[in-house]
Order: structure tokens, then sequence, then C-alpha cells
């Protein structure tokens, strides 16, 4: 009896660990966990982004290639894990990683030539974009529709109307050039390897904690910080690799096959999320301009267009080329590559020509660029019930396309 006690004790144990850790999580249940995650870090003062750490990144590349000088770039950086939204990006990768140790995807995935080019020109796209939108999916669209801002719609429709463009253009590739569209041989990870994966995903997963326990017990405040910036980078890269959850797919999917369940976990996310901060707001517990870019209407749109055709190339927007990257695929590193070097460039000259640059004249309470303003709703049109429908409004309307398209294929271009 105990025997079989035994035996199914370890049985119900592989069946938890093949629900919770392997099988593919619900895009709504990952959505719910990374709007879980966000507003934790808004309690705490602070707020998630991408693009910031990327360019960061390609700012050390123009250093490196000798370019800074020219471009204005400090000489002096910050380290990669000092510097916040590195730090974050950086603990995304290595969640999403983890992650798919546990479940054993984890494989090196090489594409064929010609996706290299896609990557580059995809990832060049998106450093442009998301340095005239003042951010990416994350900091250009979600973060200022969060943070009640018409920015974010203003990028939602430019992400939109790209991302039809690119699957266009996408599809007269696929018709039209045939170079380099030979898959090369797969690199496959023998079954011996992959059985230690599990082992070496948990070993990761210890690290991160025991890491995050000594900076947050260290005693030093800035430290503390950036304890929980490095569980929510983690903790972001686990669940996105868990439910797929891609900004990219919930803008290009309806296009292409007309599923729409990653878009409506978008639009869950922000319906809850928008009334959560509006009141998180009206506590002061955060500032809503910390997360808002100056770039109300015209860098929204403009981006958010340039954005959506370089996402489609490239295969994920910038958080979703991320946890792609834990995952193996080459052609995302590629692209993060291009995204990084390219928006750091692009951000560095539309400074240097005060397209993006903060109008230091300005006495108004908020910032102001040749490509837009800090628009915040509420101080916009007189308050919060107002700004509040008007988020409802959008909601509404994006998840009532959705859904006729699910139903019609009206808009699927294939």
């Amino acid at each position: 009896m105990a025997n079989g006690n035994d035996k199914t004790w370890v049985s119900g144990f592989k069946a938890d660990f093949q629900r919770i850790l392997v099988d593919e999580w619900s895009p709504f249940l990952g959505a719910m966990l990374l709007l879980l995650i966000i507003v934790s870090l808004m309690v705490s003062g602070t707020f998630w982004g991408v693009f910031g750490g990327v360019k960061f990144w390609g700012d050390w590349i123009n250093n490196l290639i000798g370019l800074g000088p020219l471009l204005g770039i400090p000489p002096e950086l910050d380290g990669f894990l000092s510097h916040r939204m590195s730090l974050m990006n950086l603990l995304l990768v290595l969640g999403a990683f983890t992650a798919a140790l546990f479940s054993q995807q984890f494989a090196p995935n090489l594409p064929p030539k010609q996706e290299y080019l896609w990557a580059a020109l995809g990832g060049s796209m998106m450093g442009v974009g998301a340095a005239l939108a003042g951010g990416c999916t994350t900091g250009g669209f979600f973060n200022p529709v969060l943070h009640s801002s018409p920015a974010g719609w203003a990028m939602w429709l430019g992400l939109l109307s790209g991302s039809a463009l690119g699957v266009k253009l996408l599809l007269w590739t696929l018709e039209n050039i045939e170079w380099g569209t030979e898959p090369p041989p797969s690199l496959i990870v023998p079954p011996a390897i992959k059985k230690f994966y599990p082992w070496v995903g948990l070993m990761l997963l210890v690290a991160i904690l025991l890491w995050a326990t000594r900076w947050y017990g260290s005693g030093n405040e800035q430290l503390a910080i950036r304890a929980l910036i490095l569980l929510a980078g983690f903790g972001i890269g686990f669940v996105m690799h868990r439910s797929r959850l891609c900004f990219a797919r919930a803008f290009r999917e309806p296009f292409v096959t007309a599923e729409g369940d990653m878009t409506k976990a978008v639009i869950l996310a922000l319906a809850i999320g928008v009334p959560i901060a509006a009141l998180l707001f009206e506590k002061k517990i955060i500032d809503p301009y910390v997360a808002i870019p100056p770039t109300f209407w015209i860098g929204s749109l403009l981006g958010g267009f340039i954005f959506g055709i370089g996402m489609i190339f490239a295969g994920g927007c910038a958080s979703g080329g991320l946890w792609r990257m834990g995952e193996g695929h080459f052609k995302l590193w590629v692209a993060m590559f291009f995204f990084a070097w390219i928006g750091s460039v692009a951000s560095a000259l539309f400074k240097k020509f005060n397209i993006t640059a903060i109008d230091e004249s300005n006495l108004e309470t908020y910032e102001m660029t040749r490509v837009g303003f800090q628009a915040f709703l509420p101080e916009m049109i007189g308050g919060w019930g107002g700004a509040l429908l008007v988020a409802a409004g959008f909601l509404l309307l994006w998840y009532a396309l959705v859904r006729f398209n699910e139903s019609t294929n009206k808009f699927t271009l294939f």
C-alpha cells in the first residue's frame, strides 16, 4: 500500500509540473499575471519599460565602434546591471530562458538566410519608431494607455496601420523573393541533455531568489529597489514565455489568421489596469507623467506606424523579442541587436536636431517636443470620469473589431 501511495504522489507531482511548467498557459492568464507585476511596480513607485534598456545597449555599441562622440552619447555609461531598464530586460531574457528550460522548449533556432535580412530591417525600423514614439509597444503604447495618456492610443492607431501594411509587404516578399528561403539544418538538442533542462532551470530560479534576497537585505535603498526590478523582470519573462504573450501577435494575428485571443487578452489587461492605475494616481502613489512620453500625437502615430511595420518583419515586438531570445531564436537576437543599435542612433539624431529634445522654455505642467507633448487625459478633459470613458470606448471599439473579424475574416489579408 505504501509503495502504491508513493507512486500516486509522484504521478500527481508530475501532473502538476506538466500543467504548470510544461503545458502552455492561456494568454488571458498571462495578461493578468503581467498586469499584477506591473501594478506591483507602480505601487513601489516605478514602472515597466523596455526601450530605455535596449537603447542603453545601443549606446554601448555606438561607443564601442566610435560613433558615440559624433552622436553626443556620454563616454561613461552605467553598467548593464546598474541601469534600471537594462537590468529588467536582462532578467526578462533570463526568466524566459528558465521557463524554456522547465518546459524543455529551449533550442537553438536557425532561420533561413532571408530571415536575418528581415530581422535587421525590422529591428532597425523598430528602433526608429520607438525613438519617435518615446517607447516601444510597452513604453509607447501599453504604459501610456495604462497611464491615461492619448499618446498610447495614437501609437495604437499607428501600430494597427503599420502591422496591416507590414503583413502585406511580408506576403509580397514570400511570393516574389526566393533568395535565402531554404531553411538550414535543424540544431537538435539530444534528449539526454534535455532531460537535465528542468534541473538547470531550478538552479537558475534559486540563484535569482538568492540574488534578490541579498540585494533587498543589503540595507542599501537603491539595491532594495533593484531587487524588486530584478524579480519583476524575471517574472515578466517567465510569464510571457509560458503564455506566449506578445504585443506583436496582438496586432498581427487578426490580419493573418483572424485569431483574436491574444488581442482580447491585452484588451482585458488594460480594461482592468486602467482604473487600478487611476486609483494609484489619485492616491499620489506614483506620478502618471513618469511613463508618458512627450510625443502626442505626431511622434506616437508616426512612430507606431514605423514600429508596426518593423515588428512584422522582425517577428516580434520589444518584449516579445526578448523572451524569444531566451527561447533560443537566433533571428530575434539579430533583430534586437539592430533595434538597440539603430534605436540609439535614431534617438541621438532626433535629439541632436531638436526633434524629440525637451523644450526647456516650456512653462506648462507637461514636457513638449516638436513631435508632441505629455498628454494626460484627466487634465485635458477635466477629470477622471471622461478619461475612463475614453479608455473604455477605445477598448470596446478594439474588442468589437477583433470579435467581428473572428466571425467574418473581413480584415484577414491572406
